[in-house]
């Protein structure tokens, strides 16, 4: 007996229900590319691929990271901001706050292109000196800047990169004024750092820990508000007579604008349970991270003030892209 149109009206929500929810519990339908608008090798790169195994195989399908540089990571930025094949998303770090306050020209707009999904890691960052600086705490350095103003050289991965904008950040809050000298990059200022060239640096602790384990630089502060569980040792800016401050390279993961929510709270399910692997963890720890995977609308909060926060500080200390 074939079924009447009235049933088969009466059927279609159920159907069409039941139809949508096999279509999301397909999702992923095939390999899912991880844009990382970085060199491969740095921080944020090495991040991904301890943790993109485990999300795989939590979600069924290889994670295929690409290395996309070029123009403060806008490049990358940009090619997710246009993907429409869902299954292509961003690894993007404190540019993605900084951009929109620095660039012109950009394409599409930081603020409507993505959907947060999850603050995965910070990387700390850290006050180091060389070894003759004559500043064994962050006090005595700070009485060292303001004993010569303009006389210490400070050096960052770059301009306009996390490192800088810290540094700017620290030395408003100190009241010193510091030369600041630009790297391509956090290990090359450790480098000079180690060799005398420069007095300090303010970049990450992935960065500096190499020639502080030497014994040819030390670390003075670094800029989590806790201490960091692979240097317990060294004190946080924040306990050192700034309470409250706080610097930190990062890497997060969005997708493009109107990726679905359950796309969205299957990666970060993914995500917190990856992070949550003792042996991922502690290679996280081993290579300079503070594992953190947060929940979507916390992302999307860090990030929305982290934009209004960094617009300002380019704003008011008149920093300009290379």
């Amino acid at each position: 007996m074939r079924p009447t149109r009235r049933a088969l009206l009466a059927a279609a929500p159920a159907l069409a229900l039941a139809t949508r929810a096999q279509a999301q519990a397909a999702w992923p339908q095939r390999s899912i590319r991880l844009i990382v608008p970085f060199s491969a090798g740095g921080a944020a790169d090495s991040a991904a691929r301890v943790i993109t195994p485990h999300m795989g195989q939590k979600l069924g399908q290889n994670f295929v990271v690409e290395n996309r540089t070029g123009a403060s990571g806008s490049l990358g930025g940009a090619e997710i901001a246009r993907a429409t094949d869902g299954h292509s998303f961003l690894w993007d770090a404190s540019s993605h706050l900084v951009n929109p306050a620095l660039l012109r020209g950009l394409t599409f707009d930081y603020a409507t292109a993505f959907t947060p999904i999850s603050l995965v890691v910070a990387f700390p960052s850290a006050i180091a000196v060389k070894t003759d600086f004559p500043a064994t705490t962050l006090a005595e350095f700070v009485a060292a800047a303001k004993a010569r103003p303009g006389a210490i050289t400070v050096g960052t991965q770059g301009n306009a990169t996390a490192g800088h904008l810290g540094l700017v950040a620290f030395a408003r809050r100190a009241g010193i004024e510091v030369i600041h000298v630009p790297y391509r990059g956090g290990a090359a200022a450790a480098q000079d750092l180690a060799s005398g060239a420069i007095d300090a640096v303010f970049t990450t602790l992935v960065s500096a820990g190499p020639v502080v384990d030497a014994g040819r630089a030390r670390f003075l502060a670094v800029g989590t508000l806790e201490r960091v569980e692979s240097r317990p040792d060294v004190p946080t800016i924040a306990e050192s007579g700034h309470a409250g401050f706080e610097s930190n390279e990062w890497a997060g993961l969005f997708g493009p604008a109107g990726t679905p929510p359950a796309v969205v709270q299957a990666l970060s399910d993914a995500l917190v349970e990856a992070v949550a692997v003792p042996a991922i963890r502690q290679r996280l720890v081993q290579i300079g991270c503070v594992p953190m995977a947060t929940r979507p609308a916390d992302f999307a909060r860090f990030v929305s003030e982290g934009r209004a926060s960094m617009a300002t500080l380019v704003r008011e200390a008149n920093i300009r892209a290379e």
